[in-house]
């Protein structure tokens, strides 16, 4: 399988200056599962196989790091999953955007993860409509399939809200909200977030005049996308669902075709007519277009909202889960523990005998560069 840590390793020189997260990520792909981490010797007293086992560098951009994660947020979810049908929506940030995203990310996003909500969150409470409490998880991606600034929220919302005499009230269609309203609101409340954001100096490297009002003008003219999947019905679906989205990042390794002297080749799925196709880029236009999708240091990329917030998901999930068992005259079902091990010192693997484990014999200390 080919690398990304090649692609970084041959390609970086020929880009001008990177900021220091993308430097970093830069850094640990080229240094992940290699001895520069330190890792462990490992020996098998059945057969007597020696086998290096190097550590991972955790970095959530790198493509070889993001499987295991995708797996344990997996089953730490799957305890927060309530029985109702679940409803997928996508929000897209208009490609008008694209250049203010680049130049102010972490006040763009924010912004589209609070606009997303309040649009949510206020479709939820009309009384015409659901008249209660709405949760969701959001997702943020950047990236279109061929490496392309594509911004767009991923939200899984369970199809009802808590109401506030504690009754569950629950969605009655195989859509949750009508995609028109939830397009025209998402904008009104997105151009309101951005025109704010510029009048408290949080734009301030758009420096031509009038350029704010200009195009929050001509964005309010436009339709903005939000795309609306049918409902999904079982709860372990509806997380492994999520859970390719959450951990995903701008391209897995498998995608990748070819790395040679120049250029990259690697698949893509095209959208517009669902075939698969292959796309071949200098390397130095593959990484540049990798690089943009690093995330502002800090920034949470998956959050909650509603009742599943952090701050009140583990006081309100049983008040929700109770009022869905008497919406549907059903006995209340326990909650799917999370499998989830406690972090514990490593012991181990299977060997490829198939008669013992390969256990560690002694660590390796990392390795590190001598400068003369």
């Amino acid at each position: 399988m080919q690398r990304l840590a090649q692609v970084v390793s041959q390609f970086q020189p020929q880009l001008p200056t990177l900021s220091p997260q993308q430097y970093k990520v830069c850094h640990q792909i080229q240094r992940c599962r290699t001895a520069a981490l330190g890792g462990f010797q490992l020996h098998c007293h059945d057969c007597g196989q020696a086998q290096r086992l190097y550590h991972a560098c955790r970095n959530r951009h790198c493509p070889r790091c993001q499987q295991g994660a995708s797996e344990q947020w997996l089953e730490r979810e799957l305890s927060n999953v309530v029985n109702a049908p679940y409803f997928h929506l996508v929000f897209t940030l208009p490609h008008d955007l694209n250049g203010w995203v680049r130049l102010h990310p972490r006040v763009i996003y924010s912004a589209l993860f609070a606009s997303v909500w309040e649009t949510l969150n206020t479709l939820g409470h009309d009384s015409k409509r659901l008249n209660g409490q709405l949760a969701a998880t959001a997702v943020l991606h950047t990236w279109g399939q061929n490496l392309s600034q594509h911004v767009h929220l991923h939200c899984l919302i369970p199809g009802g809200a808590l109401g506030d005499d504690g009754h569950w009230h629950a969605a009655k269609n195989n859509y949750l909200f009508p995609v028109r309203a939830l397009s025209h609101l998402f904008r009104g409340k997105m151009v309101s977030a951005l025109r704010a954001a510029s009048y408290k100096g949080e734009l301030s490297r758009i420096t031509n005049a009038g350029e704010v009002n200009k195009r929050l003008r001509e964005l309010m003219q436009k339709e903005w996308v939000v795309y609306g999947k049918p409902c999904l019905h079982k709860a372990e679906t509806v997380v492994r669902y999520l859970s390719r989205y959450t951990r995903k990042i701008a391209i897995s390794e498998s995608r990748l075709i070819a790395i040679d002297e120049h250029n990259v080749t690697f698949r893509y799925q095209d959208y517009r007519d669902a075939h698969s196709k292959v796309m071949r880029l200098t390397g130095a236009e593959f990484l540049r277009r990798f690089l943009q999708h690093v995330l502002p240091h800090g920034f949470m990329r998956i959050r909650h909202y509603g009742w599943l917030a952090n701050a009140c998901r583990k006081r309100k999930l049983q008040a929700v889960r109770q009022a869905i068992a008497n919406a549907q005259n059903a006995p209340l079902r326990p909650s799917k523990p999370s499998k989830i091990a406690h972090p514990h010192a490593f012991e181990g693997i299977p060997c490829r005998c198939g008669q013992g484990m390969l256990r560690v014999s002694y660590r390796l200390v990392p390795w590190q560069l001598e400068y003369g």
